[in-house]
């Protein structure tokens, strides 16, 4: 059945809205105000033409586009993307306190500095590479991701072409065979440092040392090179050992002036240029006092926190991931920070000895995964009482829940600061002031 239809809003998602006889309906592409005709069947609902399109409308600027997962939203201009970003953190957090006006990116291009590609053979027996269809384990064959480093689209077509001449297969998710699973290549923004992780299913890798050569000779950029051996059959990216084939198996890139080690399977912020802002944000918004004792809960690799150790006394920083932690401690020693340690424990746990200890905490910046926290972690942070709580997150949605639960606690938000970090994409990033309420 075709409907024409006039779209009332966006999800979160970026899909726009439609209701037809009290039910609703996401449609993809679909913008705002936008009067359109859809096709609804059993099995989809889809957008057929546009008949009246939004000024915030463009053609989209990636070919693979309306066949790849990566993006959701390069049919809107950098306008529209704006707008859409604005309106969905204004729409979950605007009770809390007024939103401010989004830090967006001058260049929303070739902005990822980790990238990850899929291998397979389609029906024709030909090795294709690239992301997975929305929803699907279907891979769409791409020549360049214009959201990814340009350097890490060259080493893929190269790696791909490669696998022909040397007759080495990719694996087959279905027969369990074949030996290249994924590509992960990653780049410093400001080092220009490159490596390639080859995930593989087993450690057997023919032709290793002629393979290894080829590539160095094609991209002599290339620093680091490590085969991952994943042999679980799982969706997992990375397994759990890994053998460096070239270089030190990990590269070092700069944010700010501070340099950070980043291996195979650290957590480090996709977006240089953004993550200066982001930080920066944060740092500023917590008004750091030089005799400020900080916590940073969910520290990871340390990032923030060797931030904000320019400003203040002391940082801690608490994560429960050993490898994360032990990259952290590197990374404190890189930059010669003195004034911060880590601790690995569960940062509920952690705070709670501290209040046991009458440990004194100024101020805690929290960066939890895109969960969100819980109100376990929520509680023991109000015990611990620290004056201020700086809430930086990937999802405004888990962290509008979170913020009722630090309200109980006794905290107040002062002020929200979205950045967009993810260009082309629905996510979008938010830093919330707390402060506490005085009884």
């Amino acid at each position: 059945m075709k409907v024409n239809v006039t779209c009332s809003k966006a999800d979160d998602k970026g899909r726009g809205i439609v209701k037809i006889n009290n039910k609703t309906f996401a449609i993809d592409y679909l913008i705002p105000d936008e009067e359109a005709t859809i096709e609804i069947t059993k099995q989809h609902t889809k957008l057929i033409s546009i008949n009246k399109p939004s000024v915030y409308r463009q053609k989209p600027p990636c070919e693979y586009y309306y066949k790849c997962g990566g993006c959701q939203l390069q049919h809107l201009n950098n306008e529209g993307q704006k707008k859409f970003k604005q309106e969905k953190v204004e729409e979950l957090l605007s009770d809390f306190a007024p939103v401010n006006p989004i830090i967006s990116m001058d260049y929303p291009f070739y902005y990822r500095n980790k990238s990850h590609f899929t291998f397979q053979k389609n029906r024709n027996r030909k090795i294709i590479a690239g992301m997975y269809e929305e929803n699907s384990h279907r891979i769409v064959d791409l020549d360049r991701c214009i959201i990814q480093d340009d350097t890490t689209n060259k080493i893929n077509a190269t790696i791909k072409s490669m696998l022909v001449s040397f007759k080495l297969e990719p694996y087959n998710e279905d027969t369990k065979t074949g030996f290249l699973r994924h590509v992960l290549i990653r780049t410093g923004f400001t080092s220009k440092q490159v490596m390639v992780v080859l995930v593989t299913a087993s450690s057997m890798f023919p032709s290793k040392n002629n393979f290894i050569k080829a590539l160095l000779k094609k991209h002599p950029e290339i620093t680091t090179i490590v085969q991952n051996i994943n042999d679980r059959k799982t969706s997992m990216v990375l397994g759990q050992k890994e053998v460096v084939l070239f270089g030190k198996g990990f590269i070092v890139d700069e944010l700010n002036g501070f340099k950070f080690k980043i291996s195979p399977s650290s957590f480090f912020q996709i977006n240089p240029t953004q993550t200066e802002k982001l930080y920066q944000v944060a740092i500023n918004a917590a008004d750091l006092q030089k005799d400020d004792v900080v916590l940073d809960a969910y520290c990871g690799t340390g990032t923030i926190g060797i931030f904000a150790s320019n400003y203040v006394k002391s940082v801690i920083g608490v994560e429960l991931n050993k490898d994360a932690i032990r990259d952290a401690i590197t990374n404190a020693k890189l930059n010669n920070v003195k004034n911060i340690w880590f601790e690995n424990a569960d940062a509920s746990d952690f705070m709670v000895q501290l209040v046991n200890d009458k440990v004194k905490i100024d101020v805690v910046i929290l960066d939890p995964p895109r969960s969100g926290s819980d109100e376990r972690f929520i509680r023991a942070l109000s015990m611990l009482n620290p004056k201020k709580i700086v809430y930086v997150s990937c999802n405004p949605q888990t962290q509008a829940r979170d913020l009722l639960l630090f309200e109980k606690n006794g905290y107040k938000v002062q002020s929200i600061q979205p950045v967009d970090m993810f260009a082309h994409t629905y996510h979008v990033e938010t830093i919330v002031l707390m402060s506490r309420v005085e009884k």
